[in-house]
């Protein structure tokens, strides 16, 4: 273990009081929610970092994958990866990670799992940690996409190759264990925004449908603003200027952003759409609309399984190794989809 990760590690320990008394003295409370003390602490740290809007992109790539490699864990949770190389659908190749958890049910769909990032940042090691815990804990093989980012190739080819990746895990499914042509999408932040249009494109087309949507603070409606947008437009880990920025690199000039392919949460008539786990954070400019996603896919008679986390912020599913809370959500998150799972498994019997 390096030493920032020691250190890192060493202070989020501390009593929470403490924590927040050295990471600027008052507890961070906005709309009544009280942020994490050990998420204050990786705020108040990187304060006088420059905005991302700032650097250019591939430096943004570069320091968010060096900065996220001390805040997950990185213990694999028990759960086994291998490499899997997906076809394109533009001729080229999508890296993947294959996770099989050390006790697999098989009745259990395989995930399609999607990382955050906007588009822009981010890739298999951003979500590895997590990935093995939803593995371990949904009994589940988790494939976790390495999908094209912008600005080197903007939209829509990161959500082609989501797509292309779908559907090869329906035709591949039974390679890992899963039931074979079945297959759940996943997704943190854009990852859960890919998650939301690829069920609403299968729906369209008629199928195959996931076996679930999981979307975790997904990014649901770009052209739209709710409250949230405002109350957490400077906060930790997403800012409204970063938003900003992400879509400026990810979209090419002149898209529309109500674009179902952009907002899913466009889509008027959300009926028959797969069933849904929808997580927010609380300290999120992006929480409400997922909340009133979650709403909405109830209300449209969909199968939905909500829940907010009012301590956490944006990117939660990252911070594994530094925030119990943080920890304690991702391991409750992968326990909810073992339940879809194992219901669906006890009705399908």
């Amino acid at each position: 273990m390096s030493l920032q990760r020691i250190l890192a590690k060493t202070f989020a320990s501390l009593p929470g009081n403490l924590i927040v008394k050295l990471a600027g003295g008052e507890p961070v409370t906005i709309n009544g929610r009280t942020l994490e003390p050990q998420l204050q602490m990786i705020a108040w740290n990187g304060r006088t970092a420059p905005p991302m809007s700032s650097l250019p992109a591939e430096a943004v790539q570069a320091g968010v994958k060096a900065q996220l490699a001390l805040l997950a864990d990185v213990t694999g949770e028990g759960a086994g990866s291998s490499r899997e190389t997906i076809p394109g659908p533009d001729g080229n190749a999508i890296p993947a990670r294959l996770y099989r958890p050390a006790s697999q049910d098989p009745r259990h769909p395989l995930i399609v799992y999607f990382h955050m990032g906007g588009g822009v940042i981010g890739d298999l090691d951003t979500c590895h940690a997590w990935c093995a815990m939803l593995a371990q804990g949904a009994q589940a093989p988790v494939l976790s996409v390495d999908y094209r980012l912008a600005p080197q190739h903007v939209f829509p080819a990161g959500l082609n190759d989501c797509l292309a990746a779908y559907k090869w895990g329906l035709a591949n499914a039974h390679r890992f264990g899963a039931p074979a042509g079945k297959a759940a999408v996943g997704g943190d932040s854009m990852g859960g925004n890919f998650s939301a249009i690829i069920s609403q494109q299968m729906k369209r087309e008629g199928g195959p449908m996931p076996a679930l949507q999981l979307l975790i603070y997904p990014a649901i409606d770009i052209s739209k603003h709710y409250p949230s947008k405002t109350a957490f437009a400077q906060t930790f880990s997403l800012s409204q200027d970063t938003m900003d920025w992400f879509m400026k690199q990810y979209l090419p000039e002149g898209t529309d952003h109500r674009d179902l392919r952009v907002s899913p949460g466009q889509e008027a008539d959300l009926s028959g759409l797969p069933p849904a786990v929808v997580i927010t954070a609380g300290h999120d400019p992006l929480s409400d609309e997922g909340d009133e996603y979650a709403a909405r896919l109830k209300a449209a008679g969909v199968p939905v399984v909500h829940k907010r986390y009012d301590s956490l912020a944006h990117a939660f599913t990252a911070f594994t190794f530094i925030s119990p809370g943080a920890r304690a959500a991702c391991r409750e998150i992968s326990e909810m989809v073992h339940d879809i799972f194992a219901k669906a498994a006890r009705v399908s019997a």
